[in-house]
């Protein structure tokens, strides 16, 4: 039998545990995800250069939804008028990059004949995007 006078213990939950429990997994991730950047060459250490500068060219998107029509940076746009508005975004000595955003069930044709358009046009790089 118990006695009145005993005060009742609170119930309590411990959370110092769980917290470095979280720290651990945080850590792994942190630590796991420094292995995944992907290197492009040989680890060298590089100069360093107080003129220097990241030069990337400049993008502009061409889609074709799922219609047929062309998009030109969102606005619409003829496959005969194409050409002549990628020309204009053409900054002189730069190269520009045009990326290709076609539906899957566009018309091999019509991707075709925007590729050639955009080809035409002096330094222009055209890159295709998927899906992974």
């Amino acid at each position: 039998m118990r006695l009145q006078d005993e005060p009742d213990i609170p119930a309590q939950i411990n959370i110092v545990p769980m917290i470095d429990v979280i720290f651990a997994i945080l850590t792994f991730f942190i630590m796991s995800s420094l292995y995944l950047t992907r290197s492009e060459g040989l680890p060298v250490n590089l100069p360093q250069a107080s003129t220097g500068k990241t030069d990337r060219p400049a993008q502009v998107t061409v889609t074709i939804n799922n219609n047929g029509e062309i998009f030109l940076n969102k606005e619409a746009i003829s496959l005969e008028q194409l050409e002549a508005g990628v020309r204009q975004k053409v900054e002189p000595k730069q190269q520009l990059m045009v990326v290709l955003n076609a539906d899957e069930k566009v018309n091999h044709g019509q991707v075709v004949a925007v590729m050639d358009k955009v080809r035409r046009v002096e330094r222009v790089k055209l890159g295709i995007a998927t899906r992974k």
